[in-house]
């Protein structure tokens, strides 16, 4: 046998997938449960979580940020809304969404306004009046001709189809619209109908073939039936926009339910006009995604250019300024993203983060270094056994860390700091479920569900375990012996070191280390050196891990390096 020396420094790498098991140029464990990775490379037991209101009901979070220093939480239930902020409940409101649709529903903010999308729905609009927020429809403005400025078109089902417009008993303000095939549903109740330079809004569904519409103004009947004719592309029957962005001050809406690859912007300055207009700069602006394979957008987001994010890849929309006759739109990758429930993208050091539509992939969108092409740079390259079945991600800038929910009640969490070339996932548990994350500021807040209450809480430094109540597992397990690029067979373990800071508990492959006692007082700080067990026996499993650092106490451990003295043999 032979003797060695072995030293971890760095777990830069976090918790990685067995596959990799056999690697021995990777700065990874194989189990980091309830610990992070910090700047230096070292890990850390995590923030234990502060229960901040007792919900009631299932819920979801969503971050709104006013200004710099005024940020606020909100809690999204059926049909109601709850506004937190630092850490106390200010308003209680009426929402029109029922839980189940609370998944699909996007969000766009823009100072101290902030807009939902949800393809079942009108949006709405969020708006902070005097000390009180404030929850309504948003409503479309008037075009130059005294029609709503909401985007028309003619959908492809309504090609060839003509109208017969006659005398309504209903008054002669209104009309009765006859088409020539079955078209008309119950649905059509609102739809706007532009023709003969006139708009029409439907009240009234007769049959297939016949609807009542409301005109405003006295007309003439046309003699002939007319074939020219148009819609509003957002309706209770078409489907409202699923996806929303703020960008070159335009407000973008995109994919509704029956054109799921379209996409409408809003004159520039002025968000509630998405009126054709004559083709000026400053003026809408509508786009068709055209591609081999249908491509449904998922969801947009503003940076150097309209990120287009659909089920099939990325799409960036360009140009400086945009303007109706100045568009450059190109698919750069193709990797896709989840359509079936909202998954908001991140920016993280510049570079937009997003999940793959197999909910395997954590991906960033990057320029090349000609500013030319994106890239979609896998970021859990190690570690795809920690991601799968994603609800809900976000990011916290103070922290460098991507939390990401998983719809089995646990958190998968990156801590990254590319210039530290840090990139560690690790998992994260509590008795309990995950059900939503979110940050405003500098602080993150959990939606966690324990027994059968739901639980507003939030991550905390000041809290060494779980809603006061609960304590944690957390774990450090490393990977398998390797030296010299070959597989240890058989090896025996003489002792464990490992160089702590400011610790004040710690457990070495089952083994208490004994602290001095003035460390357990409660102003103390931790112990910072060295501390060791000494391991006898032998070991011819190769596929164990050769230390494991892990307990359940409600104690500060940080672990620097890990040092372990043995012989082997291959």
């Amino acid at each position: 046998m032979t003797n060695f020396i072995k030293t971890q420094n760095s777990f830069a790498h976090g918790e990685i997938s067995p596959e990799f098991f056999a690697h021995d140029n990777i700065n990874g464990l194989s189990v980091l449960e309830n610990m992070d990775v910090i700047a230096g490379g070292g890990i850390t037991r995590r923030k234990g979580l502060q229960t901040i209101d007792t919900i009631g009901t299932d819920a979801r979070l969503f971050p709104l940020s006013v200004s710099e220093n005024e940020n606020y939480l909100l809690v999204i239930m059926d049909e109601r809304m709850y506004i937190y902020a630092n850490g106390q409940k200010k308003q209680d409101m009426i929402a029109p969404w029922t839980i189940e649709d609370v998944p699909k529903l996007q969000y766009a903010q823009r100072f101290g306004t902030m807009m939902f999308v949800h393809p079942n729905y009108s949006p709405y609009i969020l708006k902070k009046e005097s000390n009180r927020f404030v929850l309504s429809q948003f409503n479309f403005g008037i075009d130059e001709n005294g029609f709503s400025a909401i985007p028309k078109m003619k959908f492809d089902d309504a090609r060839g189809i003509s109208i017969t417009i006659t005398d309504s008993d209903q008054g002669n303000v209104f009309a009765t619209l006859t088409t020539d095939e079955d078209f008309w549903t119950p649905d059509n109740y609102g739809t706007r109908i532009y023709m003969n330079n006139k708009e029409w809004i439907i009240k009234n569904y007769i049959s297939e073939r016949q609807v009542t519409a409301f005109l405003g103004e006295t007309f003439i009947p046309p003699v002939s039936p007319v074939t020219d004719w148009s819609e509003s592309a957002f309706s209770n029957r078409r489907g409202w926009p699923a996806c929303i962005s703020f960008h070159q001050d335009r407000l973008v809406f995109a994919a509704t339910p029956s054109y799921p690859s379209g996409i409408w912007m809003s004159k520039v300055g002025v968000h509630d006009d998405f009126s054709a207009g004559t083709g000026l700069d400053d003026e809408a602006i509508s786009l068709t995604l055209l591609s081999q394979q249908r491509q449904q957008i998922c969801t947009l987001v503003s940076s150097d250019s309209l990120q287009v994010l659909t089920t099939a890849g990325e799409w960036a929309i360009s140009n400086a300024p945009l303007t109706p006759s100045n568009v450059s739109i190109k698919q750069h990758t193709s990797i896709g993203s989840v359509a079936t429930h909202y998954l908001p993208p991140q920016q993280i050091e510049g570079k937009t983060v997003f999940v793959s539509n197999t909910q395997k992939d954590i991906r960033e969108l990057e320029l090349d270094d000609l500013g030319v092409k994106y890239n979609a740079n896998d970021l859990c390259p190690f570690s795809k056994h920690l991601l799968g079945n994603i609800t809900g991600l976000a990011y916290n800038q103070d922290t460098r860390q991507l939390f990401v929910v998983l719809n089995d009640g646990t958190l998968s969490v990156l801590n990254y700091n590319s210039g530290l070339g840090i990139s560690a996932w690790a998992h994260y548990t509590t008795n309990g479920e995950f059900l939503s994350v979110a940050v405003t500021g500098d602080d993150t807040y959990a939606m966690v569900k324990r027994g059968d209450d739901y639980m507003l809480e939030m991550f905390s430094g000041a809290k060494l375990n779980d809603a006061g109540t609960f304590d944690f597992n957390f774990d450090a397990s490393a990977l398998p012996l390797h030296s010299s690029g070959h597989e240890i067979m058989k090896w025996r373990l003489r002792k464990i070191s490992a160089r702590v800071m400011n610790t004040k508990s710690i457990s070495i492959n089952g083994s208490r280390v004994t602290l001095s006692n003035d460390v357990y007082n409660v102003t103390a700080d931790g112990f910072t050196g060295d501390v060791s067990v000494d391991i006898l026996g032998t070991n011819d499993d190769y596929t164990a891990p050769v230390w494991r650092i892990h307990g359940t106490d409600a104690l500060p451990i940080t672990v620097l390096s890990v040092t372990i003295y043995g012989r082997y043999s291959i």
